[in-house]
Order: structure tokens, then C-alpha cells, then sequence
């Protein structure tokens, strides 16, 4: 396995085994069979494997109780064949813009990333350590187990990742996908996510103290403008920030505006 690490990290192009051993010359070694027979018959497996990942990239670019900043996106692998089942067909989000719709056919994966400042990069990089498949609902079909949405699967890597760094502080950076009530009551308790959240979520206030007396206390407060509505009001105060290396880019002036609200939709915890 050693080997084949080093061998995918240096070879240039597809990083399939027969080029892992070409690039560290032993293509002509009599044993070569094995090495492919370590990845279709050999008993692994790869989230033991992510964990071990993880807790290397940790304790190696983390400092010890500074918290542990987590990218979870979802890629598309563009796949083609008969054989490959969990094939489906999604949006593609690199050619596809608010008004044009781009279909891309291929395997759905979703990437947990710990977000680092490598010394040597002068930049914050996403380091992979853990890969799961996110088939469509038409994967499910005719079949026994109830379909997983994406959501579902980031919900068991979100709490996965908990159970192995069970006493750091995490922060998980994601996009308005994840932006979702029934995600964040399921996770709100173990990580702190930073997302995009809905123009036209439902928020509101913190609820008044409980009073004395029977009834059941409240749940939320008064109702609060949306995001929306927010973006129009001119009585909102902006403050301008300078955000260094926009995109990889260059220097950009942002205007921000902060507060506090609890978002709420009945049979949710708020």
C-alpha cells in the first residue's frame, strides 16, 4: 500500500496501478499481479482508513486546541458503462448558471476536506481524507433499503467525523446544498456549520423567559424580516471588509452585516 501511495502521488495523468508501478519502475517485476489483487480481493477497509487520514493530517497542520475546519462538497465523476450502476444524472455546477441548466451524466461523490494553511503553499488548501458515493434516488430502485439522499449522507459523515475527534472543536464549511433545516438539527449539537443560508428562510427571535405558570414555554419569538428583505432595508448598517486573495485571485471589498436569529419550521427543533 506504501508503494502504491507513492506511486499515484507521482505519476502523472490517470493514476491507475499499472502507472503507480510504471512510475517507480517496477512494471516489469514478476509479483506486479499482487498489487492490483490489494485492491479487489484484499479484506480494507477505506473508512478505517479516512480516519487514520485524518487524525495524520491533524496532528500534523492543526495546532493542538485550535478547531478543526471542515469542506464538504459533492463532485460529479463523469462515468460511462454498463457495469456501473450507481451512474445517475445530476446538475452540473461548473457549466451550469442561474438561467442555463446543464445536465452531466457520472457517479455523485461526496468529499469531507480539512481546510488548512499548508507553509509551504501560502494559501488554504482542502486535503481530502474521506470519500463517499451518493447514488440518486434511482439507484434505490427495486431495491430493499429505503433511498439516501445527499443530505443523509452528509449527516452520518458529519457525525462520523465527530466520533473520531470526539473532543475537538469542528467548524463545517458548506454551500446553500446544505443549507437545510433537518441537516443542521441533526448536526447542530456536535459541529458548528457555516453555510449559505435561504433568502427566504423563516426566522425569529429567541423566545421571552419562561414565565411562571403552567403551559408550555415558547419556542421561538417574533417573527423577523427574511434575508430578502433585509438586502432592501436602508436602514440596515454595512460594514466593508478587505477579504485577501478572493478566489486565489486578488484583494476584494466585501460589505457585511451581522445578526442573530433562531430559524424555525414546525415539528423542528428550532
Amino acid at each position: 500500500m506504501l508503494l502504491l501511495l507513492a506511486g499515484v502521488i507521482l505519476a502523472p495523468g490517470r493514476r491507475t496501478v499499472t502507472a503507480a508501478l510504471r512510475i517507480l519502475g517496477r512494471d516489469r517485476d514478476h509479483n506486479f499481479c499482487t498489487f492490483h489483487r490489494i485492491l479487489n480481493r484484499a479484506a480494507w477497509s477505506s473508512r478505517a482508513t479516512a480516519g487514520r487520514l485524518l487524525l495524520l493530517l491533524v496532528n500534523t497542520f492543526v495546532p493542538p486546541g485550535a478547531p478543526i475546519v471542515i469542506g464538504l462538497d459533492d463532485t460529479i465523476e463523469r462515468r460511462w458503462g454498463a457495469k456501473i450502476s450507481a451512474r445517475g444524472i445530476y446538475r452540473d455546477p461548473v457549466r451550469s448558471s442561474k438561467g442555463h441548466f446543464v445536465k452531466a451524466s457520472g457517479l455523485r461523490w461526496l468529499s469531507a476536506m480539512l481546510l488548512v494553511q499548508v507553509p509551504w503553499a501560502d494559501r488554504i488548501m482542502a486535503l481530502p481524507f474521506l470519500t463517499v458515493l451518493a447514488p440518486s434516488k434511482r439507484f434505490y430502485a427495486n431495491k430493499p433499503r429505503a433511498p439516501k439522499t445527499l443530505l443523509d449522507w452528509a449527516r452520518q459523515v458529519v457525525l462520523q467525523i465527530h466520533r473520531w475527534l470526539p473532543n475537538r472543536s469542528i467548524v463545517l464549511v458548506a454551500d446553500s446544498a446544505f443549507a437545510a433545516i433537518e441537516f443542521l438539527a441533526a448536526v447542530r449539537n456536535h459541529v458548528c456549520v457555516v453555510t449559505r443560508l435561504r433568502l427566504d428562510a423563516n426566522l425569529f427571535a429567541f423566545p421571552p423567559p419562561k414565565r411562571k405558570g403552567r403551559g408550555r414555554p415558547s419556542l421561538k419569538g417574533k417573527p423577523l424580516k427574511k434575508l430578502a428583505a433585509v438586502l432592501r432595508d436602508r436602514r440596515i448598517s454595512w460594514q466593508r471588509y478587505r477579504v485577501s486573495i478572493w478566489y486565489g485571485r486578488t484583494n476584494r471589498l466585501v460589505e457585511v452585516a451581522t445578526g442573530t436569529a433562531l430559524w424555525y419550521r414546525g415539528g423542528v427543533t428550532p
